[in-house]
């Protein structure tokens, strides 16, 4: 009968070198965590932040429409997840042509993505033709309507010219919504000078990259290349080789962005290479955020900001305890069960969580400062759910081992025989709810997304555990006499196992069972 035995049965010699191995990796990530002074990052619903709803409206020429909402949902949550903001939510609420987008991000830094991903990022290309100072005034007026007049500027666009006042914020709020095929006045973003604009010859959709990057002599400071198509090449080579013969202020290229005028450079010789820059005295943030809006493209939408709100952490606090104090029952009677039931072998199960658990609390902390990993009160629900995945793995190799026990084999041999045919059902279980956590995950938003990467998560440690910690530790036990005589605390003795007390061949596993193995 020796046949049915799994070759897979034999002892390890070194039971304890996976036990070292994993107890050094923790300590190596642990002094890892403290000395990058890691601290576990909070979601929205546990630390606060800030919740802005924009009101869609129409750009010039322009329709409101379900599709037009649904693209600019996936447009700023491209922005917020391109900054690295973990756990905010962009979703659009209402029905049909009348929904609103409401955007929940946590932490301090959440008015700037507010301010960001609201930015409708109307990029365009526009010749100067004319320039004055940013106030309003009857001779400037005058002044710039014979400049005006001269590139076949009407009449009404020089009275809004002269009348339009840069010092005032009010006319400083961009927003977009000019037509490409306009001449339009503008501001600049400073509230300097104001400016007439012919109409786009090169627009936002035909950058194909937008990088921020830093003079490194010195002289520009921050600024944005930009990289063009093919189309975009042909048209802003024919824009610049056409202006660098005129006279100022018709020799100069405006960079316009939602309506505001970013720089305005002079043209000394043609751009036919596809790429051009973006300046105006940034600081690294402002060239990265602009990059970032670029990058994903304008919103098919201009928007009017609605209510902002600071969200407060109270309620989420609240709720954490009570999630944390469901958490430490639920863990405390499984405890209390391994212990009343398993007896020592319970000591496993114990020693077990308590690694597994540490192990989750330095991924958080690492995670976080890797790759943004928030933690909020589904990631927490998520966690607590892996109790009942890990217990579960437990359960299936202590039967077994038990299983073998009562077959007549000695402790040492059922540790390895058992642990042969309880692995292939442990792997399957976990792989199970690995396939599920990530499918949820990529298929979900907002916080479900966070329950599904913590459950994926504690699935990975459970597998870790099982089989670097649970498995070698019990086979270190097996070769104690407390466990392998089935002593009455051991969680192997006869009345344990279920075994006949009066039975002289039953109640104890023979030394000659060896041989079955």
């Amino acid at each position: 009968m020796s046949a049915l035995t799994p070759k897979s049965a034999k002892t390890p010699s070194h039971p304890g070198r996976s036990i070292a191995i994993l107890a050094i990796a923790i300590i190596l990530f642990s002094i890892l965590a403290i000395f990058q002074g890691t601290s576990i990052k909070l979601g929205l619903d546990l630390r606060g932040g800030t919740s802005v709803t924009l009101q869609p409206r129409a750009s010039q020429g322009g329709k409101i429409t379900s599709a037009a909402i649904d693209q600019a949902v996936g447009i700023i949550r491209q922005r917020v997840n391109s900054l690295g903001v973990a756990e905010s939510e962009v979703s659009a609420q209402g029905s049909g042509t009348n929904r609103q987008i409401v955007i929940s991000v946590p932490g301090e830094t959440g008015r700037r993505i507010v301010d960001l991903v609201g930015q409708t990022a109307e990029l365009r290309f526009r010749q100067v033709l004319a320039t004055a100072p940013a106030t309003a005034s009857a001779s400037t007026g005058k002044s710039d309507t014979k400049t005006a007049t001269t590139a076949g500027v009407s009449a009404a666009v020089n009275a809004q010219f002269a009348a339009l006042d840069c010092t005032k914020a009010a006319n400083r709020q961009g927003g977009g919504g000019d037509a490409p095929t306009d001449t339009i006045v503008a501001c600049d973003r400073t509230g300097v000078s104001k400016y007439i604009l012919a109409p786009a010859e090169v627009l936002g959709s035909q950058v194909s990259k937008a990088t921020a990057a830093i003079d490194q002599q010195g002289a520009a400071g921050w600024y944005v290349l930009l990289n063009f198509n093919g189309d975009g090449t042909s048209k802003f080579g024919a824009l610049t080789t056409r202006v660098t013969s005129l006279p100022a202020p018709q020799n100069q290229v405006a960079i316009v962005l939602d309506g505001l005028v970013v720089s305005a450079p002079r043209i000394i010789q043609a751009i036919v290479t596809g790429s051009a820059q973006i300046t105006g005295n940034f600081t690294q943030t402002d060239a990265t955020d602009l990059s970032n809006v670029l990058k994903y493209g304008a919103l098919p939408l201009a928007f009017d900001r609605g209510e902002v709100q600071q969200v407060s952490p109270t309620l989420g606090a609240d709720q954490l305890h009570a999630g944390l104090l469901a958490g430490g029952l639920g863990l405390l009677l499984v405890l209390i069960y391994s212990l009343l039931y398993y007896r020592g072998l319970g000591l496993v199960s114990v020693s077990s969580l308590i690694v597994a658990g540490g192990i989750t609390y330095l991924s958080f902390l690492l995670l976080g400062k890797w790759i943004g990993f928030t933690l909020t009160l589904a990631g927490i629900a998520g966690a607590i759910v892996s109790i009942g995945i890990t217990a579960d793995s437990f359960v299936v190799y202590f039967e077994r081992l038990r299983d073998e026990v009562r077959e007549g084999r000695s402790l040492r041999t059922a540790v390895e025989t058992g642990w042969a045919r309880a692995k292939h059902t442990i792997i399957v279980a976990d792989f199970v709810s690995l396939i599920a956590a990530i499918l949820l995950y990529f298929f979900a938003v907002g916080s479900v997304r966070g329950f599904a990467f913590t459950l994926g998560l504690t699935t990975v440690v459970d597998l870790l555990v099982v089989f670097l910690f649970t498995h070698p530790l019990v086979s270190l036990l097996g070769r104690v006499a407390f466990y392998s005589e089935g002593r009455p605390l051991s969680g192997f003795s006869p009345r344990s196992l279920g075994l006949k007390l009066d039975s002289a061949t039953t109640s104890q596993p023979s030394a000659s069972a060896e041989k079955e193995a």
